[in-house]
């Protein structure tokens, strides 16, 4: 589909849903070739079938790639806060028929896929270092002798 056409199609279904920002609905058919090549999918025929927990891997994965430490608030700013949006997006273009489904196939595939937060800032923080780490350690065990210079 050309990309004219296909923009056509998703100012179709947010005239009847605008929850979801234009460029949404890019990234998941961009997400989605994405997946493909990444899991060797055929271009064509059913063996091109991708589920639901297939595409949400693969979204984490183009997401992260693409915006980096942004993803979240890139994500945010297109009304995109759960899993679950991306199979609302997923479906509104099974809809249109720009997308094909299996009879497996369900929204419900897509619901509490992975927690936003984990999925993408987690990826980003800062790691404690290992010095950090020892030092915020609450102490147990035998008490530590004193020092020379602490004795009396």
């Amino acid at each position: 589909m050309h990309e004219e056409s296909f923009i056509k199609v998703i100012e179709k279904i947010r005239a009847k849903d605008s929850r979801y920002a234009v460029d949404s609905y890019l990234f998941v058919r961009e997400a989605l070739d994405f997946t493909s090549k990444r899991l060797n999918k055929p271009t064509e025929g059913a063996q091109r079938h991708i589920s639901g927990r297939e595409l949400l891997d693969g979204i984490r994965a183009f997401a992260l790639q693409e915006f980096g430490p942004l993803t979240l608030t890139v994500l945010h700013a297109w009304g995109v806060n759960a899993t679950e949006d991306f199979g609302k997006i997923v479906f509104n273009l099974v809809g249109s028929g720009v997308l094909g489904k299996t009879e497996q196939d369900h929204p419900e595939d897509f619901a509490a896929g992975y927690d936003f937060q984990e999925a993408f800032a987690k990826p980003f923080l800062p790691r404690a270092r290992a010095k950090d780490r020892r030092a915020a350690r609450p102490r147990s065990g035998p008490a530590r002798r004193p020092s020379p210079d602490q004795r009396s």
